[in-house]
């Protein structure tokens, strides 16, 4: 007993000293460990230990080094030599893969060359993956609350008929589709003198010559695999942009779905120089909350001679709920049901690493298909390695085949090398990543729901690695209709039903909801007169011109006009299938605008019993707005095209106010 209550006090300090670490390693920034050796630096790092996902393969990091002087890396322990002496501000972001930690913060550190040598020259990691001159690459897919580098590479490109270029790089960002900004740029590091500069000093710059324009939007199939985007967009065939307002027009057309933009100058670029600008993003906490949304960041490279191309390049980032190198994406995942059709294409990117010590010969991707997606109608639009196709290969040749289903595809590397990122020797990342990309159609029962999509990954024979959930979803939309029907009282004869109960409404609610929504109503009834009678008095005398008479009688009337409006602010509405529907909610009414006008009808006695005469007079006019508020509940059915299209229906109102019963009988039409 008295052993137990020493021990007890022990495990608990243990408790609280590993869950104390644990919050500190889990805030560790990354520890830059330099070697120098005269202008030979190797690079390596202390990290916080990783913590796996239970069920995930092995928790990993990778790397981006910035070197401070406009050059980089991707390994985990890299060896730089340095032109000249100086210091140099040494960056490291690390991502951690498959951990369910934070990533380790970055931390400036500064190393300081003392010594130049005649050594070689480094080789730099190949960047143009297109025939362009500008590309943008990021060291990690975006996770709410992270920071991130945007690589942002430009070039006099090969094969250029001139001996330098200069001109102007605008960035755009923070897409209007989206409803919040995804990012913040906190710094911009430049190394070649790019200056900072706006757009009408970007036109001053131009002349006035006629432009070489690409045609936009050219999907290019190569996607960076260390972390780059979906798709890439780069430049087509040309189209004369002629003079400065043309090209104002264009850029103006370009900047119209960002939010954001920065320009910078370039001058004199060499033939065949690349250089690098290094822009730090934060992805802002507040970012669009769906993981699997795809973001777009573009890059406009606009060359001061007019011989040569205006260029665009499109970067397209998947939000993360962690970092995860095998993965599934689709590009268009908002749709438009109104406008989107069986043969609307849907293209998905599946993305896969060997994270393991050896090379894999084979890899077989196994994707489930959702049922409104039609299997039989994939085409394979990119893959990577490039293979040919296993039934025109020779024995042991690099190819890939595929195996359809109803509900699955699955595509299979046979015969390939594809490195492990832990194999010896292996410093280039992007080896030992690949993809494929696959468009697939609607099928004729389209409905208006998600479509989710799963692909699982085995390399060779190891156990499958299963990616993300890639969900595609169409926008509400909005649907107004037109309603006109008859207001009765149950009971009632038909041809008691008076003119004036017909009523003109229009309605407002989700386009073609496939079950559940809400809609909105109003009803603007005709104006209706009618006269109410409010009872007789006998006998009397009264004085006209100043002669006596006895009164008979006296009618009182009153007159009124009437103009009324309901509204239903409450209508929930289910539909049952595509012709049958059935909702409840509730209406209130008023009268916008009453008249009453008081009427006294008097029967007299006429001098020498000559018989009865009417005497008629009326009152001032009374206006009353707004007044006599009434409410119902209702319970109705529809039977129809009920999503999308016209339907009839019957509703049975319960008012309150005062309490009483009606029956609206109508017919609808949602547009």
């Amino acid at each position: 007993m008295n052993a137990s209550r020493h021990l007890l006090p022990v495990l608990v300090l243990l408790l609280v000293t590993q869950w104390a670490a644990a919050q500190i390693n889990d805030t560790l920034p990354a520890v830059v460990e330099p070697q120098v050796d005269n202008n030979r630096v190797k690079f390596t790092s202390q990290l916080r230990p990783l913590r796996g996902v239970a069920g995930a393969p092995a928790p990993f990091y990778t790397y981006f080094w910035e070197f401070g002087d406009g050059t980089y890396s991707f390994e985990k322990e890299p060896v730089h030599l340095y032109k000249d002496t100086g210091d140099y501000p040494v960056r490291l972001w690390a991502t951690n893969n498959y951990d369910d930690g934070k990533k380790p913060p970055t931390r400036l550190k500064k190393i300081k060359v003392e010594k130049k040598t005649m050594l070689a020259a480094n080789t730099p990691p190949a960047f143009f993956k297109g025939g362009g001159s500008l590309e943008m690459i990021t060291n990690q897919m975006p996770r709410p609350g992270e920071d991130m580098v945007l690589l942002l590479g430009y070039r006099n490109k090969p094969g250029s008929h001139t001996a330098t270029v200069s001109g102007s790089v605008m960035l755009l960002y923070n897409e209007k589709q989206f409803g919040q900004n995804s990012f913040d740029l906190a710094e911009a590091r430049s190394y070649h003198q790019e200056k900072k500069i706006g757009l009408d000093s970007l036109l001053a710059y131009a002349p006035a010559e006629e432009w070489n324009m690409p045609l936009q939007g050219t999907l290019t199939g190569e996607a960076d695999s260390r972390g780059g985007g979906l798709f890439t967009a780069s430049g087509g065939g040309n189209l004369p942009i002629a003079g400065k307002p043309q090209l104002k027009a264009f850029l103006k057309e370009q900047m119209e779905g960002y939010r954001q933009h920065h320009i910078w100058r370039i001058n004199e670029v060499k033939q065949g120089e690349e250089q690098f600008m290094f822009l730090s993003l934060n992805t802002l906490p507040e970012m669009i909350k769906d993981t699997n949304a795809v973001v777009t960041i573009s890059g406009l490279f606009i060359p001061d001679d007019p011989s040569m191309d205006v260029e665009r390049f499109a970067l397209d980032l998947q939000i993360v709920a962690s970092h995860d190198p095998n993965r599934i994406m689709l590009k268009n995942r908002r749709l438009n049901y109104r406008f989107t059709g069986k043969n609307r294409e849907n293209i998905y990117k599946v993305q896969f690493q060997n994270t393991g010590k050896g090379p894999a010969k084979r890899v077989a991707i196994t994707v489930t298909i959702p049922g409104m997606l039609n299997t039989g109608t994939v085409e394979l639009v990119d893959m990577k390695p490039a293979c040919t196709w296993c039934d025109s290969a020779y024995a042991n040749q690099s190819c890939i085949d595929t195996i359809l289903t109803k509900d699955s595809i699955q595509f299979i590397f046979k015969n390939i090398y594809l490195p492990g990122t832990q194999q010896e020797g292996i410093s280039d990342p992007d080896s030992t990543m690949g993809y494929v990309r696959y468009k697939l159609r609607f099928t004729k029962k389209m409905k208006k729901m998600p479509f989710t999509s799963r692909a699982s990954i085995v390399f060779d024979k190891n156990e499958p690695i299963y990616t993300n959930r890639s969900v595609g979803r169409f926008k509400k939309g909005l649907s107004p209709g037109i309603i006109i029907g008859y207001n009765t009282i149950p009971g009632k004869k038909p041809q008691d039903i008076l003119p004036q109960n017909y009523v003109l409404g229009f309605t407002l609610s989700e386009y073609a909801a496939y079950k559940k929504y809400f809609q909105w109503e109003i009803y603007l009834e005709k104006s209706r007169s009618y006269e109410s009678y409010d009872g007789r008095r006998i006998g009397g005398d009264t004085m006209i011109n100043g002669v006596g008479y006895k009164v008979e009688y006296r009618d009182q009337y009153r007159q009124q006009k009437v103009l009324s409006l309901e509204a239903v602010p409450v209508h929930f509405r289910y539909n049952i299938n595509s012709y049958m529907a059935a909702g409840a909610g509730a209406l209130v009414g008023v009268d916008v605008e009453r008249s009453v006008t008081p009427v006294v009808e008097t029967w007299i006695q006429r001098p020498n019993g000559q018989g009865l005469a009417l005497m008629k007079g009326a009152y001032e006019k009374q206006l009353e707005s707004f007044a006599n508020w009434r409410g119902a509940f209702f319970a109705d059915f529809q039977l129809g095209i009920v999503r999308a299209g016209p339907a009839a229906g019957i509703r049975f109102l319960q008012y309150i106010n005062p309490s009483h019963q009606r029956i609206f009988l109508y017919a609808s039409w949602k547009l």
